[in-house]
């Protein structure tokens, strides 16, 4: 793979970016459905959200689709990175007349920095939630739940992570700081992928800058609001 032509040309990796970038969309709408689980008060929240935590880390299709997740953020990384690399390579003297805050959106000349604040944001979140269901000391906190499955309790520990009375609002407005990078993100990348695959159709360019303006907006508003809501409205544990 490494030595193919395709792979090596700028198109090659406009295509790759594109999809490895639609893929992690699908991603985050599976991701935001069961972390939606914690605005749960009911009783039963607890054992629903770890039933779904354990699911999600031994069911061996969805352990296929994480490997394929963290392969995509890793290849989505390294072709942003290149692709900006190659991109000043080719115009190394600027514009004689070039005034990008009325040529280009914002979002779009800063991808490189909203990049790299998601994939600070990536490795923070592993480190102090999958690493720690995986790894980490919960080892302690196994129970059986209601319906008789012996769990690990990621639920009590993110509850008490943002709800701890010196860090929960600092790693809440961490995550609102993640979520506002993520909504920028996607709000030039959702349409400039289906542009790079080559879905580029005045009858349908309307309607995908529209689903894309919308899921930039509900999916990182919907992510943010959970650690909030646990801080200012979740019953302390």
């Amino acid at each position: 793979m490494a030595k193919s032509a395709l792979l090596k040309s700028s198109l090659a990796k406009k295509y790759w970016m594109a999809f490895t970038g639609l893929f992690l969309c699908l991603f985050l709408v599976g991701h935001l459905a069961g972390n939606l689980q914690l605005l749960s008060s009911a009783d039963g929240a607890r054992d629903q959200f770890n039933e779904y935590a354990l699911f999600m880390t031994t069911n061996p299709a969805v352990q296929l689709l994480s490997i394929i997740t963290f392969a995509s953020i890793i290849f989505h990384v390294i072709d942003g990175i290149v692709l900006t690399i190659n991109n000043r390579k080719a115009r190394p003297e600027p514009y004689v007349s070039f005034k990008p805050q009325t040529n280009t959106k914002w979002s779009s000349r800063n991808m490189g920095i909203l990049g790299t604040v998601i994939l600070a944001f990536i490795v923070i979140h592993l480190v102090n939630f999958w690493g720690e269901m995986k790894f980490g000391g919960l080892d302690d906190t196994y129970y059986t739940t209601a319906n008789g499955m012996e769990v690990k309790d990621l639920y009590t520990l993110t509850v008490k992570t943002f709800q701890d009375p010196s860090m929960g609002l600092v790693w809440a407005f961490i995550y609102l700081i993640a979520m506002v990078a993520i909504a920028f993100h996607l709000y030039h990348g959702f349409g400039s992928g289906f542009q790079s695959l080559g879905i580029n159709n005045p009858k349908y360019n309307r309607a995908i800058r529209k689903i894309g303006v919308a899921f930039s907006i509900i999916v990182p508003l919907l992510f943010a609001i959970i650690p909030f809501y646990i801080y200012f409205i979740l019953e302390t544990i």
